[in-house]
């Protein structure tokens, strides 16, 4: 190679000369279109980088049923109201006049479910989790607070239940939507929860429907409809539950039960 070199630079210095006796712009020609390829060598090129496609809407990945849709329903309370339907994974925002808009939610699992009348006494954006004593006492590993964020479980936006632990609040994992695998809380998609904290006020009645055995047993019939080889649900892990995968997020969350 070095050899190559020493040719190719004797052979430009002699059609350099060449160019001088020719004249100083032709020279100055030459020696421009010499060095040039050089120097494009020598100057790296820019990286570019692959840009990645558009993630799907978080409803996209839904059942029809769990999308966010405005339907028929009855009831005598006021608009507002926040109607939680634990036995069919539902959340109602009444709008009146027999409507109500309902959105696909993921609930508490079996041992933590609950059912009462209560009201929102506080919302937040990308709130910071700070888990419950009971769960810390349950799991002592568990971080004390977590800073809000794509990793944090309580999503995008919460909707404080008053007098409760609980809370309305989005998830990172949207396949949770429609399963038993919370701790109590309730969950939707961060879309979903983003519109819904945009139309609940502080102070909104928020009514949770208790789990019935009846409901467990039309929840089975339901999947196993959709899901002929198994009439059992899927177990779901909590990293799934929590957090999305390969993330530091998830590996914390992988211990959490």
């Amino acid at each position: 190679m070095s050899t190559s070199r020493t040719v190719l630079t004797a052979g430009s210095f002699a059609l350099i000369a060449a160019a001088f006796v020719s004249g100083p712009a032709q020279a100055q020609t030459l020696f421009s279109s010499l060095i040039a390829p050089q120097q494009a060598q020598a100057t790296p090129q820019p990286l570019v980088e692959e840009q990645a496609a558009p993630a799907d809407d978080e409803d996209a990945q839904l059942p029809a049923r769990l999308k966010r849709q405005i339907v028929d329903y009855k009831s005598a309370e006021a608009p507002g109201t926040v109607i939680v339907d634990t036995p069919h994974t539902y959340l109602y925002y009444v709008l009146g006049n027999g409507k109500a808009l309902r959105y696909g939610i993921g609930v508490g699992r079996e041992g933590f479910t609950w059912s009462g009348v209560k009201q929102i006494t506080r919302k937040a954006e990308w709130p910071d989790w700070y888990p419950p004593a009971a769960m810390i006492k349950r799991q002592p590993y568990l971080p004390r607070m977590t800073s809000g964020g794509p990793g944090n479980p309580l999503g995008a936006r919460a909707m404080y239940i008053g007098g409760t632990e609980y809370r309305i609040h989005g998830t990172n994992a949207p396949s949770t939507i429609g399963k038993q695998v919370s701790s109590g809380c309730i969950r939707l998609t961060n879309e979903d929860v983003i519109d819904l904290f945009n139309r609940v006020k502080v102070g909104a009645k928020v009514i949770v429907l208790p789990q019935t055995l009846e409901a467990k047993a039309r929840m089975r019939d339901r999947q196993a409809q959709n899901e002929p080889q198994s009439i059992t649900p899927q177990p779901v892990s909590m990293t799934q539950s929590y957090a999305p995968s390969q993330s530091t997020a998830a590996r914390t969350w992988m211990t959490i039960r």
